[in-house]
């Protein structure tokens, strides 16, 4: 196929429109101006007299300044691709072809990528996340699923270079899982994933019917921030009750022969969380409360999200325990959002952890109906 100027033109000139929109956004000016100011904190002395203080401005700073330089990246590549196709439009050698449309194939990846993080602007979207799958009703045809989802996202952090520490497992009867709790590592990790919370439906011919039937199995995925010591959520030690337990890995190996694992149930709420990635009792205890402030918090989140909808007398579109996506493997291959109306053929590479167009397609609905104008 020959190489066309004009479609080059106009495809450049869509990625400028898109990152004349970043600027807007971004308000540049008005970033490149707070990057200045707190450099101008950091350079004055005594900065480090108060260290937690110090190291927030650090790492917002940084924040600020990845926005900037990967904005800044942005417009040297456009620059580029205009340099190429000036090129192009003497002489259209086919090195400089393929260079062109390699360089513009990546631009487009990256103006996608640099689109998603601006719409991270939750106050804990920068934090990691806690993701818990719970397996519905239905037993092993559930267990099962839970398995699934937690292989499809352990792939998505996976590719996204996240590390994912499992802090607490526990084993399906037959098959899969009856429940597990993942901490996701990574940066704005809590403001990809918390699109996954809510009921993930499965259709499919089940493997575990010998007369081949097609079987609806349902999991939920909760989503957490991890929060950090300075959110403030007091629990009195007469609100909860702490169970001890011999911690096992994934499927039962590696069972430990001293109690390390702990269970907290908040008595109030009746939530309750677990922990055995850690060695000692006195680790996994901490690592559950932590686990614990989160999900109060969520509990708060949510509480007011409810409020607010009464008094604007809107019907909340997503609450817990509402289905938001379905996965058919039979007798087509379909996964839907329900939310966004985000829809994919390739199902295979769904559960392979290609979650991305589903989250941005989330985030921008989200960005929707916080700015309906």
């Amino acid at each position: 196929m020959a190489f066309e100027i004009s479609e080059a033109k106009n495809q450049i000139a869509d990625m400028q429109q898109t990152i004349a929109g970043f600027r807007r956004s971004l308000d540049f000016d008005a970033l490149s101006e707070n990057i200045e100011i707190n450099e101008s904190k950091m350079a004055e002395p005594g900065f480090w007299d108060h260290q937690e203080d110090a190291q927030k401005l650090i790492d917002e700073t940084n924040q600020l300044k990845t926005k900037h330089d990967d904005f800044i990246k942005l417009q040297q590549g456009i620059e580029d691709l205009e340099v190429s196709l000036e090129l192009l439009a003497d002489d259209q050698d086919p090195e400089i072809i393929s260079e062109f449309e390699s360089n513009r194939d990546e631009l487009k990846k990256e103006l996608a990528s640099y689109q998603l993080k601006l719409l991270l602007n939750g106050k804990y979207d920068h934090n990691n996340a806690i993701l818990e799958i719970h397996p519905g009703a239905g037993g092993t045809e559930s267990q099962d699923w839970g398995s699934m989802l937690l292989r499809m996202y352990t792939r998505w952090a996976e590719s996204h270079d996240f590390k994912v520490e499992t802090l607490d497992y526990q084993v399906g009867e037959v098959a899969g899982i009856s429940s597990v709790s993942l901490l996701i590592q990574g940066p704005d990790a809590y403001g990809y994933l918390r699109s996954e919370k809510g009921v993930h439906r499965l259709v499919r011919i089940s493997p575990f019917d010998s007369a081949g039937r097609r079987h609806t199995s349902f999991a939920s995925v909760d989503v957490m921030p991890e929060l950090n010591d300075d959110v403030s959520i007091e629990i009195s030690p007469d609100e909860i009750k702490v169970d001890v337990y011999r911690a096992s890995g994934a499927g039962g190996q590696h069972v430990n022969k001293t109690s390390s694992a702990v269970r907290i149930t908040h008595l109030k709420t009746g939530i309750v969380v677990a922990s055995q990635a850690q060695r000692s009792q006195l680790q996994n205890r901490q690592t559950a409360m932590n686990m614990l402030k989160s999900k109060l918090y969520e509990l708060e989140e949510q509480k007011k999200a409810e409020e607010k909808a009464q008094l604007e007398g809107e019907q909340l579109d997503i609450g817990w325990g509402s289905q938001i996506r379905s996965y058919v493997f039979h007798p087509y291959s379909m996964v839907k959002d329900h939310r966004t109306n985000h829809e994919t053929a390739n199902a295979n590479g769904v559960m392979d952890g290609d979650l991305d167009p589903f989250i941005n397609a989330y985030l921008q609905w989200k960005l929707s109906k916080e700015n309906p104008d």
